[in-house]
């Protein structure tokens, strides 16, 4: 059901995106109600979309709901980083992620975040009055951006490392749904599978060559104590002498694939629908775009003027309830406990799905699908009616993602920097035709003209 529905284009630009991506629990959740148990392979799936029984999964404030086993494709992808780990070891490790994109430090980041778009813009020259594919552009940006910011180095240094990672997303992708018997992969393996073996090496190779770099660079005095960036600050954990302190170089190399992955992935396919939705909704795009000249003038975004962009915050907002990164979360109940109405046994995964809450009448009324960044112009707590856990484009509660200031920062700084030398509109060649991989992309690309503003 899933396949064949996100295997046609959808029409009339709907963003409906929930019955495309989801079709089963879609149709399952009008036959069966709001919560309802079925079964993945040999796992029990209880599905919950109260808003209320969400926020107190996901708080986890009596460590009930510990994180689900993560997918071994996705494992092979991210390692058992702060996205996968739980207990002691994700502690230690949320800590060091929480300093290292703290608000101070992630302000230090804007000057890469500008130097990342200012170099894309540069290539958009060429395509002045043209045809663009967006998703191509942006990731380039994303990663260059990360690279800087993160790693101190440059797209250019780390390509390899993000071409090897996309290949391996395609194969997490085709294969997550993929139900298989447990043990058999000991016994026998796919193609995808060997193919994901060795690009995980490969990859976590490259990683070890640039943490090799920067060792380096210290010895020689060219760097001082690791470097003040997030390899710096997993590097000085890796060097601790405070045995209770430091990381394992695992612990280095996992983190680091997190980042990559998720500060690109995520920020690009944000940035790509934003766009998508600026260049169909031109209205919008021009209250965007005279904020933006009302603050920032013809200047490069800085912190104080980013904090200011409220009819951009709006249009982020609405862009990630149509279009949220990853469409849910599972968390394991760790012992029997009584939920809401339901009395819940141990070892039952409870999947909540982004799209279910996003896509919901009776938070976002009728006209639930439709762009309306205004729904947010009082803020998120009147957008959900007081209820956090009604919009979860990043998680919510501790698990939050540590990530999500970076990736809405860079995003208003992109789109900024558009829209003071650009009116967007979308190409006719453009096919909509959502689809999930690793996060909600769009499946053909999303090709739109840039026309230079007249000075």
């Amino acid at each position: 059901m899933r396949n064949l529905s996100m295997s046609r284009p959808m029409k009339d630009l709907s963003h409906d995106t929930y019955s495309r991506i989801q079709p089963h629990i879609h149709s399952w959740t009008k036959m069966y109600g709001t919560s309802f148990l079925y079964w993945l392979g040999t796992r029990p799936m209880l599905l919950i979309s109260e808003p209320e029984l969400i926020r107190e999964i996901l708080n986890n404030r009596d460590k009930i709901y510990p994180k689900a086993e993560v997918h071994a494709f996705i494992r092979k992808l991210i390692g058992d980083g702060v996205a996968a780990s739980g207990g002691e070891k994700w502690s230690k490790m949320r800590k060091l992620a929480n300093y290292a994109f703290n608000a101070e430090t992630l302000k230090n980041m804007i000057p890469a975040m500008i130097a990342s778009a200012q170099m894309v813009l540069e290539r958009w020259k060429n395509h002045q009055g043209k045809e663009i594919e967006v998703v191509e552009e942006f990731k380039l940006l994303t990663s260059d951006a990360i690279s800087r910011a993160a790693f101190g180095s440059s797209y250019e240094e780390g390509k390899k490392i993000f071409d090897m990672l996309t290949k391996l997303t395609m194969l997490v992708g085709r294969n997550a749904f993929k139900i298989k018997l447990p043990g058999i992969s000991e016994i026998w393996k796919t193609g995808d599978e060997i193919e994901a073996e060795k690009l995980e090496k490969q990859i976590e190779n490259s990683i070890l060559q640039i943490i090799k770099k920067r060792e380096d660079e210290v010895m020689a005095g060219d760097v001082e104590n690791y470097g003040d960036d997030f390899l710096g600050i997993l590097l000085k954990a890796y060097h601790d002498d405070d045995q209770s302190k430091r990381i394992s170089l695992k612990d280095v190399i996992d983190e680091c694939k997190t980042l990559y992955v998720a500060g690109q992935e995520t920020t690009n396919v944000l940035l790509s629908w934003a766009v998508l939705l600026l260049a169909i909704h031109s209205e919008w795009q021009e209250e965007a775009r005279n904020e933006v000249f009302k603050i920032l003038g013809h200047q490069t975004p800085n912190a104080d003027g980013i904090a200011k962009l409220k009819i951009m915050g709006m249009i982020i907002n609405e862009t990630l309830r149509l279009y949220p990164p990853v469409t849910g979360f599972v968390r394991k109940v760790d012992r029997k406990v009584r939920l809401g109405k339901l009395t819940l046994p141990a070892d039952v995964n409870l999947q909540i799905s982004t799209l279910l809450v996003h896509h919901d009448p009776l938070t976002w009324g009728e006209d639930v699908h439709l762009f309306k960044p205004e729904r947010f112009s009082e803020g998120l707590a009147k957008a959900t009616n007081n209820n956090k856990a009604a919009y979860l484009p990043f998680g919510l509660g501790p698990r939050t993602c540590i990530g999500f200031n970076f990736a809405i920062t860079e995003a208003k700084i992109a789109l900024s920097m558009i829209l003071q030398r650009y009116a967007i509109t979308h190409s006719p060649t453009y096919v909509h035709s959502p689809v999930q991989n690793l996060t909600i992309g769009p499946r053909h690309g999303i090709q739109v003209v840039l026309n230079p503003l007249q000075n």
